[in-house]
């Protein structure tokens, strides 16, 4: 019997396994590449994410949009300028609005606006003060 042909066959399928395994490496390794590149990205993103979630909790808040009319400001300043809490009287007086009913319930419906808004705190019946900010964002000129 002439095993040379056998051998022949054999040697053939030896190489052809040994050229997939070569491959299959060579693919393996570009694999290894990409998931290194992968797994560094998220690295990457994750640091980001860790610093931009940091940073933003020093971030002051954005303050809300006041209420298109020119007393706004001017009770801000008012409040700017105060060390104590301010009635609707006085806030009036600060405005130079006379101290008439409907100059009085004008201006407390504007305060209360602002309590709402969060940026002035009700301390005590018709008594408001500034909302106590820890970034003092709300402390700038308006």
């Amino acid at each position: 019997m002439n095993i040379e042909p056998l051998l022949d066959a054999l040697g053939l399928q030896e190489d052809a396994a040994r050229a997939l395994a070569d491959d299959l490496r060579t693919q393996i390794e570009e694999l290894h590449g990409r998931l290194r590149e992968a797994e560094t990205r998220l690295e990457h993103l994750s640091t980001t994410r860790k610093t931009v979630t940091a940073l933003a909790d020093r971030l002051p808040a954005t303050p809300p949009d006041l209420p298109e009319h020119p007393d706004y400001p001017r009770i801000l300043a008012a409040f700017n300028d105060a060390t104590s809490p301010l009635r609707t009287r006085d806030v009036c007086e600060a405005l130079d609005h006379e101290l008439l009913p409907k100059n009085i319930e004008g201006t407390r419906a504007k305060l209360k606006r602002l309590v709402k808004l969060d940026i002035l705190t009700e301390v005590d019946t018709g008594s408001f003060t500034r909302k106590q900010q820890a970034s003092g964002h709300h402390d700038r000129q308006l």
